[in-house]
């Protein structure tokens, strides 16, 4: 079962964070941003959920925690008001920048996120292109790991989990393509999106295919884990641990 407040951090810090990776690896999301003429810094800050910025440039985009530096704001007065900007496109109060916040929301925003949900909800016939398979797997690889630590951080099964997690960074990846690394300090999680330099514990798929499959949920981890294709090493523990919210990752995004 999902929890508001849960999905509202895992849109924020696992869907909507993906939007970093989206204008640093896609063409498309790249030409929308040259469309910029100024830099916009737009925060969403949900009432008793979380608070975020999306600074966005002709260079890329950069979310960082709470509201210092936005040019213009949107209030949500509840998570499940949050969630609805997600799923239903149902915008919030704006309180800050009200015309640039609308123009930006109405027009460069939704072009960029269009073009997110295109590939992180691809069809069948998308995936046939290699090139845009690839991109998908990679992007649908971050957002899950944005919503590892969000769900470590907010939902009531996955934080039992955090508590009995010990402090150390996991390095999560597809070999030779991408990686996060989920740092755990006093049972908080947090994901960066790079490759950890001194990792506890690893845990890493063989290539960009099988990480496909096991997003899907089309192939078996336990006979991947047999064949060697998911190389697990170091702590055990926290890896164990990390599967068991990606369980519950597959129940928020599946």
């Amino acid at each position: 079962m999902k929890e508001a407040k849960a999905m509202a951090y895992v849109n924020m810090y696992g869907v909507l964070a993906t939007l970093e990776k989206l204008c640093e690896i896609d063409e498309e999301a790249k030409a929308v941003l040259q469309t910029l003429k100024k830099p916009v810094s737009l925060c969403f800050d949900v009432h008793n959920g979380p608070c975020c910025t999306f600074s966005f440039t002709n260079n890329g985009c950069k979310m960082t925690e709470g509201a210092d530096g936005c040019t213009c704001k949107m209030n949500f007065s509840s998570p499940e008001k949050f969630n609805a900007l997600i799923d239903d496109s149902k915008p919030g109060m704006p309180v800050k920048g009200v015309s640039q916040v609308l123009s930006f929301l109405l027009g460069p925003f939704t072009k960029l996120t269009n073009r997110m949900t295109k590939l992180l909800m691809p069809s069948d016939e998308d995936l046939k292109n290699r090139e845009f398979f690839e991109e998908s797997t990679i992007l649908t690889f971050y957002t899950i790991s944005g919503a590892i630590s969000a769900l470590a951080n907010s939902d009531s099964i996955s934080t039992h989990t955090a508590k009995c997690t010990v402090d150390g960074d996991i390095s999560m990846g597809i070999k030779n393509v991408c990686y996060s690394t989920i740092r755990v300090k006093d049972s908080k999680f947090t994901t960066i999106k790079e490759k950890a330099t001194n990792p506890r514990a690893i845990m890493e798929f063989s290539d960009i295919d099988l990480a496909a499959g096991l997003f899907k949920g089309t192939v078996s981890t336990i006979a991947e884990l047999c064949k060697g294709n998911i190389y697990m090493a170091g702590m055990i523990s926290m890896v164990d641990n990390l599967n068991r919210i990606l369980d519950r990752v597959a129940v928020y995004l599946g």
